[in-house]
């Protein structure tokens, strides 16, 4: 069996870092990952929930905010719950490896413009 997803999306929101009771890192966010767009329908995506922990959480909690475009890689999983009655099912993804693809801060990434004195 074989269980990998590859994602390319951006943060909706910043992302919620905790920590367990027995002290180890936990990140969840969502990402919008852009659905193919056909002729006659317009751009819609899909808001895929994402959790990293220990390290991986650190950093995702550290450098991820709203608006980061990212690659995630990592495992589907689905748990189901009961609620006032209610069977539910919640899907996300573990995230296993994550590389930020947009620059941390583009303005104070820009090359300074250099002149010679004249």
């Amino acid at each position: 069996m074989y269980n990998n997803v590859f994602l390319i999306g951006r943060l909706v929101r910043d992302p919620d870092m905790r920590m367990t009771p027995s002290g180890v890192a936990v990140t969840r966010f969502t990402i919008a990952v852009d659905r193919p767009r056909s002729k006659d329908r317009e751009s819609s995506a899909d808001f895929i929930r994402v959790v990293a922990w220990r390290r991986l959480a650190e950093i995702c909690g550290e450098y991820l905010t709203k608006g980061k475009l990212v690659a995630i890689e990592g495992r589907l999983q689905i748990d189901s719950f009961e609620k006032n009655g209610e069977r539910r099912t919640f899907e996300e993804v573990v995230a296993e490896n994550m590389q930020m693809l947009s620059r941390a801060n583009a303005e104070s990434d820009a090359v300074p413009a250099h002149t010679t004195p004249g």
